[in-house]
């Protein structure tokens, strides 16, 4: 009686978690697609100061580099930037191109933890009304139930089939 009872309890608790995962989804994109907006702006502005001069994209960072101790910490700290642009754009691609159901396939692609953190900052849990976070919902109340019933089934074994083994 007890086991279901947590069993129920972990699949109520496995829905609910994870009938949030359609909104955090889109509020990670929404902040990531801000976030490639804003970088797109400075890699832009970047290549554009670097073609005025005759200079290729890394060109550009090889000459600053070689100006001396700040410029190489510049062109360092611009390269690190363009490296998290093309992560970020690449990313933003699939996310965008990807369904609700998709999206949970494809959850690799948050994994930038800057947005994921202000995407949970800000996050707010919804009761699920669409159709994708009923569907996730009834995942996660079955992945919770499972969980639940596949540990306490263990624990059960352990300790009572101890106490058998001591018994006989």
């Amino acid at each position: 009686m007890i086991a279901r009872a947590l069993a129920l309890l972990g699949g109520m608790a496995g829905g609910v978690s994870l009938s949030q995962f359609p909104e955090y989804s889109q509020q990670y994109i929404q902040r990531l697609a801000g976030a490639v907006d804003e970088l797109t702006l400075f890699v832009e502005g970047f290549d554009a100061d670097a073609t005025s001069v005759g200079l290729t994209r890394e060109a550009a960072l090889e000459d600053m580099a070689a100006s001396g101790d700040l410029g190489a910490a510049r062109a360092e700290t611009i390269g690190t930037t363009i490296v998290r642009y093309e992560k970020m754009s690449a990313a933003l691609e699939v996310l965008q191109s990807s369904g609700p159901f998709t999206r949970a396939y494809n959850a690799i692609q948050f994994n930038d933890l800057d947005v994921a953190r202000a995407a949970a900052d800000d996050f707010k849990p919804a009761v699920p009304v669409t159709f994708e976070g009923a569907v996730f919902t009834g995942f996660g109340f079955i992945g919770g139930w499972i969980a639940i019933a596949l540990t306490l089934g263990i624990l059960r074994r352990l300790i009572f089939g101890r106490r058998r083994a001591g018994v006989a």
